[in-house]
């Protein structure tokens, strides 16, 4: 039996394991994220833009998603990867989920997927596909495995098998992203490139090949998360604008009417979270 420690919490119907990775793959992904119901009812919500390719793998009925990019989604999955979005998702689950959610940076998952991640932007993908016959096995492991310490200790076994033999992230790439990251978003194409030393036309394809969207898109999603997470704190519309590098409060409006499809105010009432199962749910990990 594992001795890793496992935050567990009851939610109301649905319950939530979180446990941290092996410290090697913590630069890559957040946390292990397992969760269950107690009570099998039916499911939907809309998925929203956010920095992080989220990874389930389930270990229930199937789940449909509609992506983006209708030719990428628009189906039933089993355990799957959904890439960068920059628009608007839907997620719908008969109920009976459980399984386990990896939240993986955008260059976390081009190295532990071992796929250029631009093949993901705006859709996702069946794990067996990505992964091949090595996904199905540690599915069926995991759902063998009765103890959620022992499921995040044969991930860890099986992710540091594939960070081994992962590509790795352009030096000039994982600059930008950094730099991306610390700017909230704001910071220019040009800027980013100048700071690399790459043209603006190479950075934004080789970032968009390795992190998914271009660096212009990927800055307008992290605005967006942030402000998406202000307004679920009870933010003012027009501090939240002002915050986030908006112009005013209708560039808020139309950015997402783009990105959610639908307007701050109705986001809020929905209660929708970036992310597409548990994110801001979880418990910290220990």
């Amino acid at each position: 039996m594992s001795e890793r420690p496992v935050a567990i919490s009851d939610r109301g119907g649905w319950c939530l394991a979180a446990g941290r990775p092996h410290p090697a793959l913590r630069p890559f992904l957040r946390s292990y994220a397992g969760y269950w119901e107690t009570e099998a009812l039916p499911s939907r919500m809309r998925t929203l833009p956010t920095r992080t390719v989220v990874v389930i793998i389930n270990l229930g009925p199937p789940m449909f998603l509609r992506t983006p990019d209708p030719s990428g989604g628009n189906r039933d999955f089993g355990s799957f990867a959904a890439g960068m979005y920059d628009g608007p998702g839907l997620y719908e689950h008969p109920g009976g989920q459980l399984g386990v959610q990896l939240d993986l940076t955008p260059l976390g998952a081009y190295t532990l997927l071992g796929v250029p991640m631009a093949r993901l932007a705006n859709s996702a993908a069946d794990l067996p596909d990505l992964l091949g016959p090595s996904a199905a096995a540690l599915t069926g492991r995991l759902a063998g495995t009765p103890g959620w310490g022992d499921r995040f200790d044969l991930l860890d076994a099986y992710l540091l098998r594939r960070l081994e033999t992962g590509p790795v992230p352009d030096p000039e790439v994982r600059r930008a992203w950094d730099l991306l990251l610390r700017s909230g978003g704001t910071a220019g194409v040009a800027e980013l490139a100048a700071d690399v030393g790459w043209s603006r036309k190479h950075l934004t394809h080789r970032f968009r090949e390795q992190a998914g969207l271009p660096p212009k898109v990927m800055g307008r999603v992290l605005r967006f998360e942030r402000a998406v997470g202000m307004l679920a704190r009870g933010g003012d519309l027009a501090a939240t604008a002002s915050a986030c590098g908006y112009y005013d409060q209708a560039h808020l409006n139309r950015e997402f009417r783009t990105l959610a499809g639908c307007t701050p105010t109705t986001l809020r009432a929905e209660g929708a979270e970036p992310q597409l199962l548990t994110s801001g749910d979880a418990p910290s990990p220990p």
